[in-house]
């Protein structure tokens, strides 16, 4: 059974949530990519609507939104793109980066709100942590 962890981020109040995912609920999460809105119901919050931006795999690695399909490549990377962070200029580096898809190996899953519901995320978020 596939499990996500989703941390959802609050522009408006700069706060973030997190919320498990399992069941069905998370399989319909599988083969989405990068950038695609989705319904919130998928995560606990009805009437709210989520863009994905990002995630990283059971291993660490992050997703890239520029690399299509749910694989792990190793990639040159420049300084602060993402996955690699450099102090110095110019500085290169090879490391492993996860596709823009959600496939099963991935445990986290980040989104932000692009559409809010009715009912504040906060009820909704303890509703999900007394059940």
């Amino acid at each position: 059974m596939v499990e996500f962890k989703a941390v959802i981020n609050d522009a408006k109040t700069g706060k973030s949530y997190q919320v498990t995912v399992s069941g069905h609920h998370a399989n319909s999460l599988i083969g989405r990519k990068i950038g695609e809105v989705i319904d919130g119901i998928f995560v606990g919050l009805p009437g709210y609507k989520l863009a994905i931006t990002g995630g990283s795999d059971k291993d660490g690695f992050p997703m890239r939104k520029d690399l299509p399909g749910t694989r792990r490549v190793k990639l040159l990377l420049a300084s602060g793109s993402t996955g690699f962070k450099s102090g110095e200029k110019g500085v290169r580096k090879r490391k492993s980066v996860r596709g823009n898809t959600i496939s099963p190996e991935i445990v986290q899953i980040n989104m932000k709100i692009t559409s809010r519901g009715a009912k504040p995320i906060e009820d909704l978020i303890k509703k999900e942590e007394t059940k």
